[in-house]
């Protein structure tokens, strides 16, 4: 005995102390979607299969105070198809028609700043399977004789699916079997995973010659049915055959109509042909037909390889490839190479030099390059030599080499590119050789230009000068960091070397290159040079806002800080309250500003803004500075809704002053309560003592209609003012028991029957009425006049045993899931208490029998109480205890008996952790769950007191 009261003092002494109701969080994943099955997973806590195309629901159901704030993530799957993490605060995570790709870990974190975040997971594993292939394939040693006379053939089954897939091969209608002749061979391949299975006929005899089926089975699960395949062999099937009506590569010219035919020249049974391009999709002006595409007024955006495949599942497919290329040219260039043998830069008598051509061409190949001097066609000699394919160059690179360079030499040359006998424009470029014409560039950057200041989002020019004859363009590139240009490419030319940027942003600060390009002018060394690109951003500061509560009478230090900015200082700050200058503007000497408030008043509350410049840009920093209470946290694991009669409910309204020392002392709260769906509040003022950390206040809302829902706002006060208000809203549910906590019964008087649902297997339904809904005409001496409560107004279920009815059927109500989790050293062992009145009044009553369900084993009925026949016309109360070794639900199962004055009723049930009490008409649940950590809340302090007086009582 002295051990109940210490505990009991124990308690009382927490609690008194303050420790108060915070709570760290603590979460549970539940499912409300289409699950196939749930279960137990050795490695994770469920494993949730859904079939794919379903709709996936999760619920993350937390509790801690306060409330946690629930956030999704997930991985595995596919690496695309990332979830992206999001606060979700209704606790439900719905995904709509799940593909496969969307299985994998699901995580939902409850964090409420009390104690380390919990994370809860459950894995969804998505149920899926396609329809297989089926593919033919001869040996290899005998591909010359007749394709199957005589042969050996394997028939190859390939399908995708999760759960791996079981296979079945059929000939005709018959089943093969492994080993069921010695022609006939059934293996899976090493690497496929269970993905494929080889039916193998060794050496085709007459009757070989069938059709053959692989069916498919994942065994129904998720109610996926079987798929199956059939192929038809003959002496006759062979393997696809293609031939093209066009050469492999196709040169047209831009405009011209093409047709190309993939003919099929064997296979049976017949091959399907299908077209694709490479690189990209078939353009969306071709037309294709079968095996034969059409592109009407080809462009050169057409070009690609047009791959034509033929296949009808024997052998391997049948491919064939037409490269088409469309005639086009552009951009015509030029090089002069001096001697290259002396590595000299500039042109000089007596000396070798090289003039260079090049057009960007498709095909490059087919380009024609004509030289000219003066005008006139280059006659190759000893000292003009014409190279078609420069080696030294790019590809389709033209070369004129001119050997010890004279007098004669110095003239004006002319490359011309042309694609002989097509419309095709042919480009021409012209380049003047002589001593004095030809300069080797020279690349500056004028002083002033070598640093370039330029202010975030304004326009800028970065200029490099060069000269030389000919005059080369400038090629520009970042040099300090291994990033593309601004526009996205890694060089960029420009004729005059000036680079322009639009709309610069600071992450474009750096250095740049500027560099001569090798063409159109001397082919040498490049000369390159750089410039240094500086933007200047205005300050990022911290905090951009701040929340500051603080006591009245107490020095408050604001401080504003820049943390990044160019320039890296603070030319001027400026303070203001509620938009009023307080302090003007003033350079600082380190990287922030700060405000004193030696004594906070009234006359300093507001709203106060530190303006950071420098000289580039300015940023804010925003304190709403008050003495106001912060707002209090609702408790939301609260008792259900207190009904006193069958119009009115009360509830128990719970919360805790968030940072109460913060400010001035709570002297009171302001209540405001409205009814859904109307305007006006009723307020008023509640007094519940002075708040202290973590300590649980409440207050009982009364006289509440039922089933009417209610917003309450609760503002708490001090002698500075109101405080932040919360809100939340109170929805009327019929009170009933939850797993693990102990509420009032469940009296059906909502519609929604507190979850209990009716059992689809059974032979008829249960009915809720009240004495003010029953049939006038009803069989007398049967059944109940009133519910248990005795009052006209309040519900109950019961069972009609009146026509259609005919002795033995059955209705079964079926109790939410009450998802037991404790365990001891094994199994289950935590008892439960089934407590409900019964009715049996009537001369052919049958039975009213209470099953439980328990999901773990299967989903298994076992009968745990049992009544038959004429109990009077009373009700009376039943407990029962129970032990389940798993999730369980509640059934209740009425029979019809031999006639019609056979109504049995039930009414209040109440389900309840723990055993069932003596000769006692209400419970309290007096054990925690275990690996609970939120602390006692006042009900439960109030159950521990029943409990020991019921110790103390039965001593």
């Amino acid at each position: 005995m002295e051990l109940f009261w210490i505990l009991l003092f124990s308690i009382l002494h927490l609690y008194v102390k303050g420790q108060g109701v915070y709570a760290p969080a603590s979460g549970q994943i539940v499912h409300s979607g289409q699950a196939c099955v749930v279960k137990d997973d050795n490695i994770s806590e469920r494993v949730y299969t859904i079939r794919e195309g379903d709709m996936l629901v999760l619920q993350c159901l937390v509790k801690g105070h306060p409330r946690p704030q629930i956030r999704w993530t997930k991985t595995a799957g596919s690496a695309s198809d990332k979830f992206q993490e999001t606060s979700i605060f209704n606790e439900t995570l719905q995904i709509q028609n799940i593909q496969r790709i969307q299985g994998g870990r699901y995580y939902c974190k409850a964090e409420n700043r009390i104690g380390v975040p919990a994370i809860k997971s459950i894995r969804v594993d998505v149920q899926y399977l396609d329809m297989p292939t089926l593919t033919v394939h001869q040996t290899i040693s005998d591909v010359r004789g007749s394709y199957y006379q005589e042969k050996t053939v394997f028939l190859r089954c390939t399908v995708n699916s999760n759960p791996p897939a079981r296979f079945i091969w059929k000939r005709g209608s018959e089943v093969i079997t492994h080993n069921q002749d010695n022609g006939v061979d059934i293996y899976e391949p090493l690497y496929t995973q269970g993905e494929t299975k080889v039916l193998k006929l060794k050496n085709l005899r007459p009757q070989d010659f069938a059709n053959y089926t692989c069916q498919v089975s994942v065994r129904n699960v998720c109610s996926i049915p079987d798929k199956s395949i059939t192929f038809q062999l003959t002496n006759a099937t062979s393997p696809p055959a293609l031939k093209l009506s066009v050469d492999e590569t196709l040169v047209v010219n831009p405009g011209d109509n093409v047709t190309m035919s993939c003919l099929v020249t064997g296979g049976i049974p017949t091959p399907v042909i299908t077209w694709t391009h490479y690189p990209g999709p078939i353009p969306t002006t071709a037309r294709v037909q079968g095996g034969t595409v059409t592109l009407q007024n080809v462009k050169v955006q057409d070009s690609g390889y047009y791959n034509c495949t033929a296949v009808n599942n024997v052998g391997n497919p049948a491919k064939k490839t037409v490269n088409l290329i469309v005639r086009a040219m552009s951009n015509i260039t030029f090089q002069i190479t001096p001697d290259p043998n002396k590595d000299s830069e500039t042109i000089q008598m007596e000396q070798d030099v090289k003039l260079s051509c090049h057009v960007d061409a498709q095909p490059q190949d087919k380009v024609n390059y004509t030289w000219y001097k003066n005008g006139l066609p280059v006659r190759p000699s000893k000292t003009l030599v014409i190279l078609r394919n420069d080696p030294e160059l790019d590809p389709g690179t033209c070369s004129l080499e001119i050997f010890y360079m004279n007098f004669r030499d110095q003239a004006t040359y002319s490359c011309v590119a042309s694609f002989t006998g097509t419309p095709i424009p042919e480009l021409k470029i012209e380049v003047n050789l002589t001593r004095n014409t030809v300069v080797p560039p020279v690349l500056t950057v004028p002083k002033d230009r070598a640093t370039v200041m330029v202010r975030e989002g304004s326009r800028v020019e970065l200029q490099c000068d060069v000269s030389g004859k000919p005059r080369p363009p400038v090629l520009w590139s970042r040099a300090d960091k291994e990033l593309p240009m601004p526009s996205g490419d890694w060089l960029v030319e420009t004729r005059d070397g000036r680079l322009r940027l639009d709309n610069v942003t600071r992450d474009m600060s750096g250095s740049y290159r500027c560099q001569t390009a090798r063409f159109n002018g001397l082919n040498i060394k490049p000369r390159q040079a750089l410039v240094q690109l500086n933007v200047q951003f205005a300050p990022i500061v911290d905090p951009q806002s701040l929340d500051v509560r603080t006591r009245t009478g107490d020095s408050v230090t604001l401080r504003c800080i820049m943390l990044k900015a160019n320039p890296q200082r603070i030319a001027s700050s400026t303070w203001r309250l509620n938009g009023r200058l307080i302090r003007s503007a003033r350079p600082e000497l380190q990287d922030y500003s700060e405000w004193q408030i030696d004594s906070f008043s009234q006359l300093s509350n507001g709203t106060y803004e530190c303006s950071i410049s420098n000289d580039v840009g300015t940023s804010i920093c925003v304190f709403y500075v008050s003495a106001k209470a912060y707002n209090p946290d609702f408790y939301y694991d609260t008792p259900a809704p207190i009904k006193k009669d069958n119009r009115n409910y009360s509830y128990t309204l719970q919360w805790t002053q968030r940072e109460p020392e913060a400010v001035d002392v709570v002297i009171g709260y302001k209540l405001e309560v409205r009814q859904l769906n109307f305007q006006s509040y009723m307020s008023k003022q509640i007094q519940v003592g002075t708040p202290q950390k973590g300590v649980l206040l409440q207050h009982i809302l009364s006289d509440l209609k039922i089933p009417l829902s209610y917003e309450v706002r609760l503002t708490p006060i001090t002698n500075f003012g109101p405080g932040d208000t919360s809100m939340r809203i109170i929805e009327y549910s019929e009170p009933y028991s939850y797993p693990g906590r102990s509420d009032q019964a469940c009296g059906f008087e909502v519609e929604k029957i507190c979850g209990f649902t009716q059992d689809k297997k059974d032979d008829f339904d249960w009915t809720r009425q009240n004495a003010n809904t029953q049939n006038p005409k009803r069989s007398p001496n049967t059944g109940p006049t009133k519910d248990r409560s005795g009052t006209r107004e309040g519900y109950y279920m019961y069972i009609e045993a009146s026509r259609p009815r005919v002795p033995g059927d059955k209705a079964r109500l079926v109790s939410p899931l009450y998802n037991v989790t404790t365990k001891a050293k094994g199994p289950y062992n935590t008892p439960f208490c089934i407590s409900f009145y019964y009715h049996m009044y009537g001369k052919h009553i049958g039975s009213l029998n209470v099953l439980v369900r328990v999901k773990s084993i299967g989903a298994l009925d076992t009968q745990v109480w049992t009544l038959s026949g004429n109990q009077g016309p009373n009700w009376q109360q039943a407990n029962i205890t129970i032990n389940p070794r798993g999730p369980f639900q509640v059934v209740f199962e009425g029979v019809r008996g031999s006639s019609y004055e056979g109504d049995i009723a039930i009414d209040d049930i109440y389900v309840a952790r723990g055993k069932c009490p003596m000769n006692r008409e209400t419970m309290s649940e007096a054990v925690s769950v275990k690996g609970s950590t939120a602390a006692l809340s006042l009900p439960i302090y109030t159950g521990l007191l029943a409990l020991f007086s019921t110790a103390l009582f039965h001593r």
